[in-house]
């Protein structure tokens, strides 16, 4: 019988480091509550007008159900590889491997957008507005702000909560004060258009349209994303079995309460009308925190701006630790070269994963504004596509690898099995229909091979995953990946010295 490799005591991170506060305000800040605001409100409300409030509700299900995945996924296995590792102790090495791709391809491509905002902002906060159509200014501000970030997620996880602490408290007083200025006003006559509350905002049957009505929801699903920040960092909370999770469900929670609170007040102050500052104006869809800044704070309106900044520059940061997390796991456990696995012997990070994520993050956000800005727009407007891809597979994978334990107790059945695979069912509904309308040349920005470009850069990005797996499974180091040996289901949680001989599971991680 072969016997199992001697194994390190953990993957060399800082472990202890984070507590329930701190992981909850990574997975917020990873969220970009103020800017997800910003890129989202006006488009829902262009889809369903009053019913946004219901939208995002109904988006923040699927959401809640995946993150009780996480959370069960983690109590047994909490590996910061998160999606790569436990789809591959639930379904072997391949759909594990695309899983962890799936995450990568998020990471990339929402830095390339956030870098972009983060550097539009800075320069309209200081310039009369040209200097935020400086094309060459702005990018070369947002690699900066790559650059910084990337430079804090090396120092350690403990300065990136303490700088996070802060950014994520300038966020939420803005947020607030939003709220408290916006109902100030309704009630006192001064807001432009006031529009008493109304119950049937929250109607799940008001919708008349179901194209506006799927289009909003997986709009919606967006502002969500990001949450499983604090699952990565499992490896270095106080207690990686029960924290990382509640820390996700407290942080999705938190964030329905304030997407439908802003939601809420944004629609007694300003409507839904199409002119002026009506939320369904087409000409500010793209920005309504800009259009109605003026009339909600006057001299002090800059403020928004500077929240939206912030709310850029945080994410920026908060985005590149899963994904270096992630590469750390994978080649941990051979699924990438070894040097992936470096961790850094004082700051105690994935030293050589956030380097290159920061590199690469940087080369493809200059890339696609080289190539073209609204080939880049795309790319973000795919950016569902990953997101929803490897939340189904972790769905998928909680319940497969519960399975046996399912019909224990009615919390497992739950838990475990009927709200993990709902969600992943509706997740797997959102990536088909999104793909069926990003396949239409009319969506987006751009056209290429006569179909739409959105789908060909969100499908291309998850096929390049699919060349690189077995560009990889042609080396001979990561046969006992591939072979299900360096990682299955009854691997431990930790990093595999170099073996003699592996344990191979008995169904190969299946």
């Amino acid at each position: 019988m072969t016997t199992a490799p001697e194994r390190t005591a953990g993957k060399g991170l800082a472990a202890g480091t984070l507590g329930l506060w701190g992981s909850t305000v990574i997975g917020l800040a990873s969220t970009a509550p103020v800017y997800s605001l910003v890129a989202t409100l006006g488009f829902v409300v262009l889809a369903v007008g009053a019913s946004a409030p219901i939208a995002f509700i109904i988006a923040f299900i699927p959401m809640l159900f995946i993150a009780f995945a996480y959370r069960e996924l983690n109590n047994d296995v909490p590996d910061c590889g998160t999606t790569f590792t436990w789809g591959t102790k639930a379904f072997g090495p391949w759909v594990g491997w695309m899983g962890g791709w799936g995450v990568a391809v998020a990471g990339m491509v929402v830095l390339a957008n956030l870098a972009q905002i983060a550097g539009i902002y800075l320069w309209t906060l200081i310039g009369d507005g040209s200097l935020a159509e400086n094309v060459p200014l702005v990018t070369a501000t947002g690699v900066a702000f790559i650059a910084a970030m990337t430079w804090v997620s090396y120092r350690g996880v403990e300065i990136g909560e303490r700088i996070q602490n802060i950014l994520l408290g300038v966020q939420y007083l803005v947020l607030a004060l939003f709220v408290i200025v916006a109902l100030w006003k309704f009630f006192d006559g001064t807001a432009p258009n006031p529009t008493p509350f109304d119950l049937a905002w929250f109607n799940p049957f008001g919708f008349t349209d179901w194209s506006g009505f799927t289009e909003a929801v997986l709009l919606a699903l967006f502002i969500y994303w990001g949450w499983d920040t604090c699952l990565a960092l499992n490896e270095e909370t106080k207690d990686p079995k029960r924290i990382p999770g509640r820390a996700a469900l407290l942080t999705t929670v938190i964030l329905l309460g304030t997407y439908v609170a802003v939601t809420v007040a944004a629609m007694m102050y300003a409507g839904v009308g199409e002119d002026g500052t009506g939320l369904a104006n087409v000409d500010n869809a793209d920005d309504v925190f800009l259009a109605l800044k003026d009339g909600l704070f006057g001299p002090f309106g800059w403020i928004l701006i500077v929240a939206v900044l912030i709310s850029a520059v945080s994410s920026t940061q908060t985005t590149i630790l899963p994904t270096a997390r992630g590469t750390l796991a994978m080649a941990a456990y051979k699924a990438l070269p070894k040097r992936f696995s470096t961790v850094h012997p004082r700051f105690q990070t994935p030293s050589f994963s956030t380097l290159v994520m920061g590199i690469v993050a940087s080369v493809y956000y200059v890339g696609m504004t080289l190539i073209s800005d609204n080939i880049l727009q795309d790319s973000i407007l795919s950016l569902g596509l990953a997101i929803a891809f490897y939340y189904a597979i972790t769905g998928y994978a909680c319940v497969w690898y519960f399975r046996r334990d399912l019909f224990t107790s009615a919390r497992n059945l739950f838990y475990r099995g009927i709200l993990p695979l709902l969600g992943a069912l509706m997740l797997t509904y959102a990536f088909v229909q999104s793909a069926i309308d990003m396949y239409d040349p009319e969506y987006g920005y751009t056209v290429l091979f006569g179909i739409g470009g959105t789908f060909v850069l969100g499908i291309g990005s998850l096929a390049i995953g699919v060349v690189l797996m077995v560009l990889w499974y042609a080396f001979p180091r990561s046969k006992p990946f591939f072979r299900g040996e360096s990682l299955n289901r009854d691997t431990a949680v930790l990093v595999p010295e170099e073996p003699i001989a592996y344990p191979r599971s008995v169904d190969g991680g299946i």
